[in-house]
């Protein structure tokens, strides 16, 4: 049975997803099983890195009508790209230590089977995702937990906050910030309303953590019907 979602079937959106996959280069789409059920995706096969897992839901997220992913795509390393957990233990603390965004000895690293585990406490949230795109890309990674902690120093009040978002919300050419509505708890942040994709939701979103002093957003955002 289709269901209209955002004006579009879930047929169309499956072929939509197909094409967004095969246009982005750093995946193997015809690796990659679409299926799609009122409007959220379910990604199914095997790509030969977390990289290429991660960049294809990223991909489907990027999809009119999409109101969620279902990531059920499998790792396989090749024997080259295999490494130990000690090698990419190893690799991922050089790396943390060699980018200047991320603070020096603020982030620990674990790792099991593959399976990169981050630790540790930092300022802002772009030094949170720094750590994880910077290990995410190691060879030998088969997924990443991204434990790392916000703790801001300082930051403005609620009233100040609330501001400084629905201003950056109305600077930014990819949201439609009448129709975002911001509310502030201390330093948690909560997002409504409703915006055309799922890519202008992610994309509030990322503006809210902009704003100094945020340490959790809440995002409530709803697709347009």
């Amino acid at each position: 049975m289709t269901t209209a979602v955002g004006h579009q079937t879930d047929e169309v959106i499956q072929r939509e997803v197909l094409l967004e996959l095969k246009w982005d280069a750093q995946i193997a789409p015809n690796e990659i099983g679409v299926a799609v059920k009122n409007g959220v995706v379910t990604l199914t096969g095997y790509v030969d890195s977390f990289s290429k897992k991660w960049a294809a839901e990223r991909a489907a997220l990027r999809v009119r009508g999409v109101k969620g992913v279902a990531n059920e795509i499998e790792v396989r390393l090749s024997p080259a790209d295999q490494s130990t957990d000690s090698e990419i233990a190893e690799a991922a603390a050089r790396a943390l230590a060699l980018d200047s965004t991320v603070p020096e000895d603020a982030i620990k690293v674990t790792v099991s089977r593959g399976w990169v585990t981050l630790q540790g406490e930092v300022e802002w949230e772009y030094q949170r995702r720094e750590a994880e795109r910077v290990v995410r890309n190691l060879r030998g990674v088969r997924g990443v937990s991204n434990l790392v902690a916000l703790r801001p120093r300082t930051g403005p009040s609620p009233d100040e906050l609330r501001k400084k978002i629905e201003d950056a919300l109305v600077r930014t050419a990819e949201t439609d910030a009448e129709n975002i509505t911001v509310a502030t708890e201390g330093s948690k942040v909560i997002l409504s309303g409703t915006v055309r994709s799922w890519a202008e939701r992610r994309e509030a979103e990322r503006v809210a953590w902009l704003a100094p002093g945020v340490t959790e957003v809440e995002n409530r955002i709803r697709l347009q019907p």
